[in-house]
């Protein structure tokens, strides 16, 4: 048994019009859809998605892997029906998936992460941040071939072509990794929004700043409640407030999964 809090916030930025982002946090399903920018449809790409989603991963029932990949498939033939054909020619709608869902292997309770897009899933083990999921991009690729560095992905033409995404195609590759739920985890998921305004580095700062104000108490006000000045929810804020105040040129949208199984050494 685990016992799970989770913190969520999204903003639309300053540049764009629309929020293309949509979430579903709540136990046991904590995720994050990017509709497809120039897409048509791509808001509603995301909802579409997550509410098919949230209804085959209805809170209080702990599901199979098998069950979550079955999810995401019909979440895929949701997102492709929203596609037609209309005056202006073909309308393709889709969205990029990502997160983090409780599952229940051979008896027992583990992490299921999965991925489909350039959104991204990040652990932090306390000391470190680390990126758990693969970008699905043009630029990814190029990386991969060591044909660009670091430094040119960010402003690299193509950074904003994704290779796979729901709704592309009439069945979805996903990415999965399984994780055993031991001591304490705390999960990142957050979309692309994030990662273009703030680098690993940035986010990591922030999300020690936070773990270390949880663990001392002397730095917390006199009066502070500490569920909301050290919880998922504020850790949350600051990483939307972080990315808004670089620019905000892109939706935003950030899940903080708290997970503790056992007794663990440490509350991040």
């Amino acid at each position: 048994m685990i016992s799970v809090t989770a913190g969520a916030r999204t903003e639309v930025g300053a540049v764009r019009k629309i929020n293309e982002d949509s979430m579903l946090a709540r136990s046991p399903a904590f995720l994050v859809a990017d509709g497809m920018g120039g897409h048509a449809r791509g808001d509603v790409a995301s909802r579409t998605a997550l509410r098919v989603l949230g209804r085959l991963l209805p809170p209080g029932d702990i599901p199979s892997c098998g069950d979550v990949l079955a999810a995401v498939q019909a979440a895929n033939a949701a997102v492709r029906s929203l596609s037609a054909v209309g005056d202006s020619g073909s309308a393709v709608a889709g969205t990029t998936l990502t997160g983090v869902v409780q599952v229940r292997r051979h008896g027992e309770a583990q992490w299921l992460v999965l991925n489909v897009g350039d959104s991204r899933v990040y652990e932090w083990d306390g000391e470190s941040l680390s990126q758990l999921t693969l970008d699905h991009s043009a630029v990814q690729e190029l990386l991969d071939a060591g044909l660009i560095t670091p430094a040119e992905a960010l402003v690299h033409p193509e950074r904003n072509v994704i290779t796979r995404a729901l709704g592309a195609d009439d069945d979805v590759d996903v990415d999965v990794w399984l994780l055993p739920a031991a001591g304490a985890q705390t999960f990142l998921v957050c979309s692309d929004g994030l990662t273009r305004e703030l680098d690993d580095e940035e986010i990591a700062a922030i999300v020690a700043e936070h773990a270390e104000y949880a663990e001392h108490p002397g730095n917390r006000h006199e009066n502070a409640n500490d569920d909301e000045a050290s919880g998922p929810a504020a850790l949350a804020d600051a990483l939307v407030e972080a990315a808004l105040d670089a620019g905000g040129r892109d939706n935003v949208s950030v899940i903080v999964v708290r997970s503790l199984a056992g007794e663990p050494a440490r509350q991040w």
